[in-house]
């Protein structure tokens, strides 16, 4: 799980306070106002979720929140929703509080609606657009026959309230993360403790809503993005949107994914930093593919509490210096150390396991005991750091190994045929956060 930025709270005129995290310290300052039920707190929980924000902010200070009646932010009476402009409103707020004096604005869905109101309400402080998967109106109209027919927007609005708390609604938006059980109870939880069911009213002001003659006073810089597949916008009403804001560049995906974040989220990103930064990234310089080691102190606060602070600093300084002597000599990189812990990336799988395993053994001499977990896959790296799907089944592995224990995914297995090392069987396993079943491995002494 990747470490969340810390929450702070921006106060709105009438008192209402809105919860927003800033990430990176990029050149440019992005806007990205979250949709109900992806929660700002827990959103870092999610590998799939981390890696989409960790990839806005290698190209700008991204300024994210949670839209006003869901997650952190102030929750609204259900028989009193205001007016579609009080989102307007709230990412002024939000820029305010982050001293943003122009920002670009990302927005998907509902939250595209107080985008394109906000850029052309305040055009000096929008440096450009993009919008995923929005609307303009959601009802039929003869200018929009593809919209839903007003008298059905009550029956879709009770069916999303019965589906919340599920992972129903999350299982639509996003098809392509909620492919298992897990998936869906953990994304019910997050529905849950991001609002209540009734809290459909929200949404359903946008559904009801229209912004269609504003459309041609937006002179921002505008990319709109569709998935031909999104079972909630449909991608006609992205083709309307792109045709009625003057010089709007289109792009339609394939895929099913209605959040940015899920399936094949790379080619959104492509496309949104080529266009606010008019460069497309090298995937040949960023991607690569590494064996991640996590190593974690067996028992380290009890530890700490026996021995006292400075014994304990003197045990971690050792830790450090013998993990570093194993990392040379087996060509390793350390990423970063964790507290009580390492973690490092390696170009060949027989040597990060035989790292660890002899890691393992020379920290005993400090009276110290490790749990070490290993996997091999495609990393991002952003700078010294890493990022991706790999390094957090390595982290979730690690936490499963025993004390004493180096533990390996399948894949590092399957890698290290015929270097002589073995293995004992420790069955499968699911890694919170990542999709499907796990076989993992011990390696023996």
């Amino acid at each position: 799980m990747a470490e969340a930025p810390e929450t702070h709270y921006a106060k709105t005129v009438e008192g209402t306070y809105l919860a927003y995290q800033t990430i990176g310290d990029g050149p440019a300052d992005l806007v990205f106002q979250l949709n109900g039920g992806m929660l700002l707190d827990l959103m870092w929980e999610e590998p799939a979720v981390t890696s989409f924000m960790q990839r806005l902010a290698s190209f700008g200070r991204v300024i994210t929140f949670d839209a006003r009646g869901f997650g952190s932010s102030g929750h609204l009476d259900p028989r009193a929703v205001p007016a579609m402009q009080t989102w307007m409103d709230d990412i002024g707020v939000v820029m305010d509080a982050t001293r943003s004096a122009q920002a670009a604005l990302l927005a998907c869905g509902e939250t595209g609606l107080a985008a394109m109101l906000f850029a052309a309400t305040y055009p000096q402080r929008v440096s450009s657009l993009a919008l995923i998967n929005t609307f303009a109106r959601y009802q039929r109209s003869d200018d929009c026959p593809w919209g839903m027919p007003l008298d059905s927007i009550p029956a879709y609005a009770d069916l999303v309230g019965e589906l919340w708390g599920t992972g129903g609604v999350a299982e639509v938006l996003m098809p392509s993360l909620i492919d298992n059980a897990d998936a869906k109870r953990r994304w019910g939880l997050r529905e849950r403790l991001s609002a209540t069911p009734d809290s459909v009213v929200v949404p359903r002001a946008f559904w009801e809503s229209d912004v269609t003659e504003i459309l041609s006073t937006i002179y921002a810089p505008t990319l709109v993005v569709s998935r031909e597949g999104d079972r909630h916008v449909r991608p006609e009403h992205s083709r309307y949107v792109a045709s009625r804001i003057p010089n709007a560049k289109l792009v339609e995906l394939p895929g099913p994914d209605h959040w940015p974040f899920s399936g094949r989220s790379d080619e959104i990103l492509d496309e949104v930093e080529e266009f606010m930064t008019g460069a497309r990234p090298s995937a040949v310089l960023d991607r690569v593919l590494a064996t991640v080691l996590f190593t974690d102190i067996v028992a380290s606060t009890s530890r700490a509490s026996e021995v006292g602070d400075r014994r304990w600093r003197e045990s971690l300084n050792g830790y450090d210096d013998l993990a570093r002597r194993q990392l040379g000599r087996f060509r390793g990189r350390e990423v970063k150390t964790t507290g009580d812990g390492t973690l490092a990336v390696f170009d060949g799988p027989a040597r990060a396991v035989e790292c660890a395993r002899a890691l393992n053994e020379a920290v005993r001499s400090l009276g110290l005991e490790i749990r070490a977990g290993l996997h091999t896959g495609e990393i991002e790296t952003r700078g010294d750091d890493v990022a991706g799907v790999a390094v957090h089944i390595a982290a979730r592995v690690s936490a499963l190994a025993r004390s004493g224990e180096v533990l390996v995914s399948r894949t590092v297995t399957d890698l290290v045929v015929g270097s002589g090392i073995e293995f004992e069987d420790r069955g499968e396993h699911e890694l919170k956060g990542v999709p499907g079943s796990w076989k993992l491995f011990a390696v023996r002494p």
